[in-house]
């Protein structure tokens, strides 16, 4: 767990059911330090791994009303990109132009991700702040971020601030494979 993380995801009513469950203090000792910073928490090479060999992850952001918005982001593997120790990025590629997610963004940044490894029943969770690129804007980061012989549209690019980060429990991860794995 990043410094940070136990300082955004740790309200008070998170507090409250951790102590009614007995887990508060073990918590409270590990968020201890991230109280006493306000430094984002940087991505180290463990992380940037397991992001680059990733082919989706899932996004949410907040909507006007309030209400969370998740949804997958997919593309080939590599496709979201560590621009340093504490940048990802991803291509926003053509689909349904409901554009729920970005237009998420227009209104409230705050993004939290969550990336699996279903075959090695790993996830890790990023908090961070959202800023959407449009194409015209930066073509030379789109160009970056697209994948040679993947055949999509890119219209934007995401590009976030990372926070904080956890790595989370396996226990209750099953184990899926794609096609490619098997």
């Amino acid at each position: 767990m990043s410094r940070q993380y136990g300082c955004i995801a740790f309200t008070d009513d998170v507090r409250r059911v951790q102590q009614d469950y007995g887990s508060a203090e073990f918590y409270a000792r590990m968020t201890e330090h991230g109280h006493h910073t306000a430094a984002a928490d940087p991505l180290g090479p463990r992380e940037a791994t397991f992001l680059d060999e990733r082919d989706g992850f899932y996004l949410s952001t907040v909507s006007q009303t309030g209400w969370p918005y998740v949804q997958f982001r997919g593309g080939p593997p590599g496709f979201i990109s560590v621009l340093d120790e504490h940048t990802v990025a991803w291509p926003e590629y053509r689909g349904n132009l409901q554009h729920v997610s970005t237009g998420n963004l227009a209104g409230d940044h705050r993004v939290a991700i969550i990336a699996m490894d279903y075959p090695k029943r790993r996830r890790l969770k990023l908090f961070g702040m959202a800023r959407v690129v449009r194409a015209e804007d930066d073509p030379t980061l789109l160009s970056t971020l697209s994948s040679a012989g993947y055949d999509a549209v890119i219209e934007a690019a995401v590009v976030v601030s990372v926070t904080a980060y956890d790595w989370n429990c396996p226990q209750h991860i099953p184990r899926r494979f794609t096609l490619a794995q098997i």
